[in-house]
This record gives structure tokens, C-alpha cells and sequence, in this order.
């Protein structure tokens, strides 16, 4: 358990940009910051972080909150362990208590998937570093790779042992369940025996954007052939090959300040380029590029130099995966070593100056390298040619931004020595498929369609009780604080005639609503809009001045989204740069006076109709209702409604 004063340090230390700013590329924008969602996959900004707020909201997918939030949300951490990568982050110490093995029985599975990763990974780097076998076998391994012992830590590199059953005893002995040992692939279970997956081999941690163990890759290092060389975790609910980038817990704040991702495909590469000075460097893992992949780098940043080794075979087979890059709208640049060399090995034996210097000097347009690299396989046969141009225009027609593909179209008339015209026209005829083929596809998925909905189900309808309770809502949130000077009406009702008499009270926001509400023994319809208003409500009785900031740490996850939505939401223009396109966006010109208490008389006005309606719909479908005393009462709420419409300075609201 983690103390509250653990806790307030770790509130008071962090910084929603700093943490936020890990795994998405935020641009100023206005006193916040956007950035592409990490939630959905996008091309324009559509995430928000207020710095002066201390929290984010995402217009895309709806999710929002401050910084715990936000690791939870993006990590599926817990909170706890939310509040440990922060401390972390923000180097505050925290005193953990050893898990008990009822305590690790209630973790539930996926969380009971990490615990069991984690301790594999101290496990295999231990092995590594303190026993006999380990020194010898994968410690003498790395060394001879070149890695350093502040790498070998960094990456947290390991060894299994040559037995069939080393780790596996060693989990059942600390209290790990079999069931999780073999869900994470760690173990194999077969005929009621048990095998370590990763019997005999050095181990390469697979690691998320903030630093959890998702698998693992493990390399044998006999000349068994019947073995594979590399061999990774299997598929499972906290690993998935196709959305990981090993290195990129280590790389992603290098991504983000150079603004550049190099590519490499191995986990050694990685490791000996990190080691050389180039850090902010990830890999595919041996697989072919993924639009996962892809997403997680556009987070951090738009532009990418792949960097291939000397075979020609290897690289073609790789510039499908460059395609998926240029259809993300990113800069792609390609590097290739000289032949027998690869990033690790060249990385290896050059000094960092000159290992970056040749970075620089060798990256190419991927357009220009894919064009020199077909056409020396085309030769001068022009059947072979056409087939390389036809290719080279298909990725072209990938690029999303206009200037860039007429730009690329330029580039490549001159290298092939053909018309731009004859290009543009293959471009067009590629685009005028594409068209067809989605407008086909959205035909059949229209078909597919058998359940028609019901005019009353597609008509939207708007709820001006739900509107006006979330419009209250935002008024706390922004003014409860504010101080204002208030016109209230005291109500008398003399000879069946209401009127009202006028006072000037000063008052602050939260009060002069809660009072108008409780006056009226208003009780909100909406249920998160009540369980929002009841928590501002006990935030405000514990600490009588209202603190954003503080509040924001008190709120359940359950009410962090619609909370962030709404002190969010005059933000939302920000991410469309609309000023610097002389476009004037509209705020708020109404004091703050004025919009509270007429917020509070149209919310009663509504009330007072919905009650009317109520009545009116009782005597419909109950005939023992005596109709003189409905008719009474109806009578009495127009006359209330009547008032209040004068006071609103209108005869009907406009909410209804």
C-alpha cells in the first residue's frame, strides 16, 4: 500500500506535458499542446494537453483525464501501478511491501501476465550476472558482441538455462500460478510435463513505449540446426508482434527531441547502435512492417530513415513495409551499408562521429532509392522498366499530402527519363481504382445492412435537461471560485398572481448555485452529470475555495472523461490553428453573472415544462385522477413558467 504522503509527492512532482510528452509528439498550440491521439489512428491533431490545467483530453475517442489517467488508460496499468511508474519517472521513492500469494491471486489475469514477465526478466538477467553458467555461456556472448556492462543493465539482457525446467521450478517456488507461466509462452506444458520455451538461449526483453514487459526474444547460441536461431514469445493478451517496437521504451524521448526514428530489423542492431550514440533507433523484430508499427513511431514523429544492410534481396522484400509509411503520411528516408555489413557490425567497428556523419550522408529519398534499386534489376528491358515505373508510381499514389506527390512525380520522370504527363495520368488511373474499389466495398457493407432502424431511432433528440446539467457542470468547473454580484428574485404569490421582488446579493458561483438548486429540491436526471455534481459538491464542503488542479486528483476514473470534456471543450478550436488563417473563433463575451443565473432560470423553466407534460400525460393514462385538481396544478406551473419566461426577458425558451 502506498502512503498519501507517497501519493501528494507524487501529484506535486508530475507534469501532464513531461508525461504525456513520453509517447506522443506534442507542438505548442496556443498556452496547450496537441498532438495525433495514441488511442485512434488519425492524421490531423486531435489530442489536447493544458499544462495550466494539468490534464488532456482526446476529441477523438473521447477519453480524458490528468496524468495517472492518461498511464492507466494508455499502459492498462492499475492505479497503483500508474502511481509506481511516476514515482519512478519522478525519482521519488517509494517503499514497496513484498506481494504475498494472496495477493497475487486476486491480481486479475492481465495484470497477473505483466507480474509474471517482469519477474522473468530480473530472473533471466540475474542468471546472466551471477551464476556460473550464466557468466560463462550468455555474459561471454554479449561481451563478444561488444556490449558493454551499462548495456547489458540497460537492456536488461539475460540467459535461461540449458535445463528443461530451471525457470519454471524457480516461478512455481515464488508463488506464480502454472496458468500464467504458460499463457505468456515462459512455459510449455505438455502431457502433464513442464519446459522452459527459452531453454538454453540469451534473452532480449520485449518492452512497451513505458517500459513494461510484454515477451521476450531469445537467441540460441549452439549450432543445433533443427532449432531456430531466434525465437520469440507467442501471441497472447499483453503480446502482440505486430504492435511492438523493441527499443522503443529506451528510444522514444531521442525520437521525439531529434525528431527522426531509424529502423533497423534486429534486436542487436538496436542494441549496438544505442550503444554507439544513435538511441533513437527501434526494430521490427525479424517482422515485415506493420501499420501498428508505424502508428506507435507517427506518435513521436513524422519522419523515418530505414536502414538496410548490403542484400539487395532483403531490401526488396522490405519496400512493401516503406509503402505502409508513405500511406501515414510520413518523411521516409532510406540508408543501406556497405555489402557484409549491417547496422550492428558497422555500428561496431565506427566512431560515433563519423557512424552519424555517414547516417547523414548516405540517408536517400525512398522514391529516389527504390527507383535506382528496380531499375538496376530492369536493365534495359523495357517491358521490365514499365512494370518498375508502374511500381514506383503506385507508391507515389500513397502519399496523402498533393504537393508532395507532385514533387515525388518530378523527382521520378527524371530518374526514369519519362513524360510527368504519362505519370500523372498512370497516378490518376490508380486513383480513379481505388475510388471504385471503395465505393464498391461500401455498396456490399451497406447490403450487409439488414436491420433497418426506425424513424424513431434515427431522428437525434435532443435532451435540453441533459444540455443545461452538463452547462452547470461547466460552470462550476470554470467559475465556482468567481466572486459575482447577483440579481436573485424573491417569489410571492398574492391574490392567485405570482410576482417577484428583486435583491443584488453578492455570492460566489458554487454557492449561488447549490442554493438555486436546493431551493428547488433539484436533484440532476442525468446520472454522470449527478455523480459529477455530487462530487464538486463534496469537494467544496471539505475544502470551501475551489482548486482545479486538486480536484482533479480527487475525481474516479469513471468521471475523469466527461470532467475533462467539459473544461476541454473552448480548447477544441486551438487544434485547427483557425487564427493564423484570419479566421476569428467566437468565445464567451457573457459576464459570468449573467450566464449563471440565466444558466438556472431556463434549467427551472424546463423543469417547470417537463412537469406540465408529466401532468398532462397522467391524466391521459389514468382516468381515477380527479381532472380539476390536474388542471389546478397545471394552471399554477404556467404561471411560474410565465414568470420565468419574463425574467429570461423572452416568451419562450430557446431550449424548447
Amino acid at each position: 500500500m502506498i502512503k498519501k504522503e507517497t501519493i501528494d509527492a507524487i501529484f506535486e512532482a508530475t507534469r501532464v506535458e513531461e508525461v504525456i510528452g513520453d509517447f506522443v509528439q506534442l507542438k505548442k498550440a496556443g498556452s496547450n499542446y496537441k498532438g495525433l491521439s495514441p488511442f485512434v489512428n488519425e492524421k490531423s491533431p486531435s489530442f489536447m494537453v493544458s499544462p495550466a490545467k494539468q490534464i488532456w483530453k482526446d476529441f477523438s475517442s473521447g477519453k480524458g483525464g490528468n496524468a495517472i489517467s492518461f498511464i492507466m488508460e494508455h499502459e492498462h496499468f492499475s492505479y497503483p501501478e500508474a502511481l509506481r511508474y511516476l514515482a519512478n519517472k519522478y525519482q521519488i521513492e517509494i517503499e514497496e511491501t513484498e506481494q504475498t500469494d494472496l495477493e497475487k491471486q486476486a491480481l486479475n489475469e492481465r495484470e497477473s501476465l505483466f507480474v509474471v514477465s517482469e519477474f522473468a526478466k530480473k530472473y533471466f538477467h540475474d542468471v546472466l550476472l551471477k551464476t556460473d553458467e550464466g557468466l560463462a555461456i550468455g555474459h561471454s556472448y554479449f561481451k563478444e558482441r561488444g556490449f558493454t556492462e551499462e548495456t547489458i543493465k540497460k537492456f536488461q539482457l539475460g540467459y535461461s538455462p540449458d535445463q528443461w525446467d530451471a525457470f519454471t521450478n524457480e516461478a512455481l517456488v515464488k508463488g506464480y500460478k502454472l496458468e500464467f507461466l504458460e499463457k505468456t509462452g515462459l512455459t510449455i506444458v505438455k502431457d502433464d510435463k513442464k519446459f522452459d520455451r527459452f531453454k538454453g538461449r540469451v534473452m532480449f526483453p520485449i518492452e512497451s513505449m513505458s517500459g513494461r514487459v510484454l515477451g521476450f526474444g531469445g537467441r540460441i547460441l549452439t549450432n543445433d540446426k533443427k532449432a531456430a536461431k531466434y525465437l520469440n514469445s507467442p501471441e497472447s493478451d499483453i503480446y502482440h508482434k505486430s504492435k511492438v517496437l523493441y527499443g522503443i521504451f529506451h528510444a522514444k524521448q531521442e525520437i521525439a527531441s531529434k525528431d527522426n526514428c531509424y529502423l533497423v530489423e534486429g534486436y542487436t542492431d538496436v542494441i549496438q547502435m544505442y550503444q554507439a550514440g544513435i538511441k533513437n533507433v527501434v526494430a521490427s523484430s525479424g517482422t515485415a512492417l506493420t501499420p501498428d508499427q508505424i502508428r506507435l513511431i507517427n506518435r513521436l514523429t513524422k519522419n523515418i530513415t530505414v536502414l538496410f544492410d548490403g542484400d539487395a534481396a532483403g531490401m526488396r522484400a522490405s519496400l512493401r513495409g516503406i509503402d505502409l509509411i508513405l500511406e501515414a503520411g510520413m518523411n521516409v528516408r532510406v540508408c543501406t551499408f556497405p555489402d557484409g555489413d549491417d547496422p550492428d557490425s558497422f555500428a561496431r567497428k565506427t566512431p560515433i562521429d563519423e557512424l552519424q556523419n555517414y547516417l547523414k550522408e548516405n540517408a536517400t529519398d525512398f522514391i529516389r532509392f527504390k527507383a535506382n534499386l528496380l531499375m538496376k534489376d530492369a536493365g534495359n528491358d523495357p517491358i521490365k522498366k514499365a512494370d518498375v515505373i508502374r511500381d514506383i508510381v503506385v507508391s507515389i499514389s500513397k502519399v496523402p499530402d498533393h504537393i508532395q506527390r507532385e514533387v515525388y512525380v518530378q523527382e521520378c520522370a527524371s530518374i526514369m527519363d519519362i513524360s510527368e504527363d504519362v505519370l500523372f495520368s498512370t497516378l490518376a488511373q490508380i486513383g480513379k481504382k481505388e475510388l471504385q474499389e471503395a465505393n464498391k466495398k461500401f455498396v456490399q457493407d451497406k447490403k450487409m445492412e439488414v436491420v433497418k432502424a426506425t424513424p424513431e431511432e434515427t431522428k437525434e433528440k435532443v435532451d435540453s435537461i441533459s444540455e443545461l446539467e452538463y452547462k452547470i457542470i461547466e460552470i462550476l468547473l470554470l467559475y465556482g471560485n468567481n466572486e459575482e454580484l447577483f440579481e436573485e428574485y424573491q417569489f410571492k404569490i398574492e391574490n392567485e398572481k405570482v410576482d417577484s421582488e428583486k435583491i443584488r446579493v453578492k455570492r460566489k458561483v458554487f454557492e449561488k448555485v447549490f442554493l438555486s438548486l436546493q431551493e428547488d429540491e433539484i436533484e440532476m436526471s442525468n446520472p454522470k452529470f449527478k455523480s459529477i455534481f455530487n462530487s464538486i459538491a463534496e469537494f467544496y464542503i471539505q475544502h470551501q475555495n475551489w482548486n482545479l488542479e486538486t480536484y482533479l486528483k480527487t475525481i474516479n476514473p469513471q468521471n475523469a472523461e466527461d470532467v475533462t470534456s467539459i473544461i476541454m471543450n473552448d480548447e477544441r478550436h486551438n487544434l485547427h490553428n483557425w487564427e493564423k488563417q484570419n479566421i476569428i473563433v467566437k468565445t464567451k463575451d457573457m459576464s459570468i453573472d449573467q450566464l449563471v443565473s440565466e444558466t438556472i432560470l431556463t434549467y427551472r423553466n424546463v423543469l417547470v415544462f417537463q412537469l406540465v407534460k408529466d401532468i398532462q400525460q397522467k391524466a391521459l393514462t389514468n382516468m381515477n385522477i380527479t381532472h380539476s385538481n390536474l388542471l389546478e396544478e397545471i394552471r399554477d406551473y404556467n404561471i411560474l413558467k410565465n414568470l420565468l419566461n419574463k425574467l429570461l426577458g423572452r416568451v419562450t425558451s430557446n431550449y424548447f
